[in-house]
């Protein structure tokens, strides 16, 4: 028996999988508890398109970069335009959850941790939405800004005073980078592979794309940094797992450095 090996696959097969059922039915609830509790704030314009001056204006005054550095760089071509909306429609939620399904079923105890704070991060948004209600950096004229969507497509909003599929007044925070971001961290910290590192090009990129499009601000993903970082702060792994945290040391988990211990006295 190779002892560097078999005891720590063992040891992650002995990690309880929550019920298949249960989970979907709670992932399935929480996203639809967020679609329907970010609607209350979809009439409060007024105040959406005051408070995206007041982001605006905030950061020039502290001197952020501005988005349009970044738009500039899609609208040297339409082609690079038009992959960044696509980007920005279609791998958010697909890349979400191929995230967790593969955390379910390759690492449970990884899996429980990252939902539990998708979900925190999600919720802290839902109120967030509700309680300071901002346009995008697309239909805010003072910004300058390209609707690239509209403008080279695909689109997933509709006209912002007709559209009742989704709320186009919450933008702060962008989940699209809170979630991207996590879905790195988690990779990050559920693998071993010396190139795991490369996840983080997924919410790199991520931030490029919902910047350069003008759906969101810098302060946007900031915000969402931060309330990532304050959930990972508060929410640990419930143990650490034998397959990460005893090869991430070059050595065995303190279980199996026992069981090493015990076998050389008997000898």
């Amino acid at each position: 028996m190779n002892a560097r090996t078999e005891p720590a696959q063992a040891g992650s097969d002995a990690i309880a999988r929550p019920p298949l059922v249960r989970e979907l039915l709670l992932v399935a609830g929480l996203f639809l508890v967020y679609k329907v509790g970010r609607q209350p704030a979809t009439g409060h314009t007024g105040e959406a398109f005051h408070n995206a001056h007041r982001v605006w204006d905030f950061e020039r005054a502290v001197h952020l970069p501005g988005e349009g550095a970044v738009q500039s760089l899609l609208l040297h071509g339409d082609g690079l335009a038009h992959l960044a909306n696509t980007y920005y429609a279609t791998v958010h939620f697909p890349a979400t959850a191929a995230f967790l399904v593969w955390l379910y079923l390759c690492r449970p105890a990884h899996y429980v941790w990252a939902r539990r704070v998708l979900a925190a991060v999600t919720a802290a948004a839902l109120v967030l939405h509700l309680l300071f209600p901002l346009a995008p950096p697309r239909l805010l004229a003072a910004t300058g800004l390209v609707d690239t969507a509209r403008v080279y497509g695909p689109s997933v909003y509709g006209d912002p005073a007709t559209d009742s599929l989704s709320n186009q007044f919450a933008a702060m925070p962008s989940l699209h980078f809170g979630w991207a971001l996590m879905v790195a961290v988690g990779l990050i910290v559920a693998t071993r592979s010396r190139w795991r590192w490369l996840w983080s090009a997924h919410p790199l990129l991520t931030l490029l794309v919902i910047v350069g499009t003008a759906n969101h601000y810098w302060l946007d993903a900031i915000l969402a940094a931060a309330l990532l970082g304050l959930a990972l702060a508060v929410i640990h792994l419930p143990d650490r797992t034998a397959t990460t945290a005893g090869r991430a040391q070059g050595g065995l988990v303190p279980a199996q450095r026992d069981e090493r211990a015990l076998v050389g006295a008997g000898r």
